[in-house]
C-alpha cells in the first residue's frame, strides 16, 4: 500500500463523494474495513449497501456488522436498520437485473438510480461497499472492471455517494492492484486499531489510532522524528488523519517536544479541532516552539 501516499486515509474518514480503495489477503482481514464503513453510515442516517463476495451467505454478513451479545443476540440496531430498508444486503447479479451481462454503464446507471432512491427515502445519501469477487463470479472481463473503475466520477461528483471497492489479494494481479490503488482517489488502511507513519522532508504524518495499543510506537515514531530534525529546524506532525488520539499519547507528544526545544527545534502541530482541544487542556501553551494549527475536513 501506497502509505506515503496522502490518498491514503483511515475508513473512518470516508464522507460523501469518496472512491476508496482498500485489498485484503485473509478472509478475517476484509471484515474490519466493512464493519466500520457500514455501522458509520448507519449513525450517519446514510443508507448502506453491502456487496459481499458471491457465496458469503448474509447471517455472516450481519454477523460481523452486528456482533452477537452475551445472549447470542446480534445487535437490535443493525438488524432494525435492515428491516426498515436502510441496510441493504445485494449482489452484483441483483444490482443489475434483468441484464446478466456486466457492463459499465448499466451498473453505474443502477447505482446511480439507486443513490437518488435513498434521498428520496429521506436517507442522507447513499455507501456501498463491494468486493470484487464479482468479476470472477460473473466472468467479467478484467479490462472492463478497470474501465469502470477509472470512469466513475459523475457517480461522486454529483451525489452523495461514497463506495469502497475490496480487492482480494489472494486472487488479483500485483499489476492489477497497483493499478486499481492509483486509479482511486482514496486508498485506506486494511486494519483498525494500527498506526501508520510516514516521514519526510520535515513532515511526519500519523493516521489510524494513538491509543494504549499503539502508544510505544507512537512515542517512536515522533521521537525518531524528532531526532532527525536539525538544530534550529522545523518538524510539522499531520494529524489530521489520525482517526483516535488519547491523552497519554498526546501527552508523549507535548513532552518530546518539549525535549526538542533544547536544541531549538520548532514543532507545527496540524489537527482536528478535537484534537487541538485536547492538546490544549494537557498544556501545549507552555511548550516553547509547539504551533497548533486547526485543519479541517
Amino acid at each position: 500500500m501506497p502509505a506515503a501516499d496522502v490518498r491514503v486515509v483511515p475508513v473512518q474518514r470516508m464522507r460523501p463523494g469518496d472512491h476508496a480503495f482498500v485489498s485484503y489477503d485473509s478472509d478475517d482481514m476484509r471484515w474490519d474495513v466493512l464493519s466500520a464503513f457500514a455501522r458509520l453510515g448507519l449513525a450517519a442516517g446514510e443508507r448502506v449497501m453491502v456487496f459481499a463476495a458471491p457465496g458469503v451467505p448474509d447471517r455472516e454478513v450481519l454477523a460481523h456488522l452486528a456482533p452477537a451479545d452475551d445472549a447470542g443476540d446480534p445487535e437490535a440496531w443493525v438488524e432494525s436498520a435492515r428491516q426498515r430498508g436502510q441496510l441493504v444486503l445485494s449482489s452484483m447479479r441483483a444490482l443489475i437485473r434483468p441484464d446478466r451481462e456486466f457492463t459499465a454503464a448499466r451498473q453505474q446507471g443502477r447505482i446511480a438510480e439507486e443513490t437518488d432512491r435513498a434521498v428520496r427515502d429521506g436517507y442522507a445519501g447513499l455507501r456501498a461497499y463491494i468486493d470484487m469477487h464479482w468479476v470472477r463470479d460473473m466472468g467479467a472481463p478484467i479490462d472492463v472492471m478497470m474501465h469502470r473503475e477509472t470512469h466513475a466520477d459523475h457517480l461522486f461528483a454529483e451525489r452523495p455517494y461514497a463506495e469502497i471497492c475490496a480487492y482480494d489479494r489472494r486472487w488479483f494481479t500485483g499489476d492489477v492492484l497497483d493499478a486499481m490503488a492509483q486509479a482511486h482517489p482514496r486508498n485506506l488502511l486494511t486494519r483498525l486499531g494500527t498506526l501508520y507513519a510516514t516521514h519526510a522532508d520535515g513532515l511526519l504524518r500519523l493516521l489510524g489510532e494513538a491509543d494504549l495499543g499503539t502508544r510505544e510506537r507512537f512515542r517512536t515514531v515522533v521521537g525518531r522524528a524528532l531526532e532527525r530534525t536539525p538544530e534550529g529546524g522545523r518538524l510539522v506532525l499531520a494529524l489530521r488523519d489520525l482517526h483516535f488520539l488519547c491523552a497519554g499519547c498526546a501527552t508523549d507528544l507535548l513532552t518530546l517536544a518539549a525535549a526538542a526545544g533544547g536544541r531549538e527545534v520548532r514543532v507545527e502541530v496540524r489537527c482536528s479541532a478535537f484534537h487541538m482541544t485536547l492538546l490544549r487542556r494537557l498544556g501545549a501553551a507552555t511548550v516553547p516552539g509547539l504551533t497548533l494549527i486547526e485543519v479541517s475536513g
